[in-house]
């Protein structure tokens, strides 16, 4: 995983784009508009993180995601079950 930080775009990115390497996540897209100066242009775009995955480190981490969910799923099922039980 390699992490971008804040980087800018005058094109608004998609939340995620997967190339023959890479999966790309963008997070927390804002639209940022910067007046300009004497010196420096304005800007009128998008600031968001960007992070590069490897194909194997994204699935990985959605296996990871998908388990503790299952995980979660079961607790909740398993406490449903026994609120259930005291009722009957």
């Amino acid at each position: 995983m390699k992490e971008y930080g804040k980087v800018r775009s005058t094109k608004q990115p998609e939340q995620k784009v997967i190339d023959d390497y890479s999966v790309w996540v963008a997070a927390n897209i804002t639209p940022v508009t910067e007046a300009g100066t004497d010196e420096q242009p304005g800007f009128t775009g998008y600031e968001y993180d960007l992070t590069q995955y490897t194909k194997d480190e994204y699935i990985k981490m959605i296996d990871d995601r998908n388990t503790s969910l299952e995980d979660q799923m079961t607790q909740a099922q398993e406490a449903m079950c026994e609120i259930y039980e005291m009722m009957a």
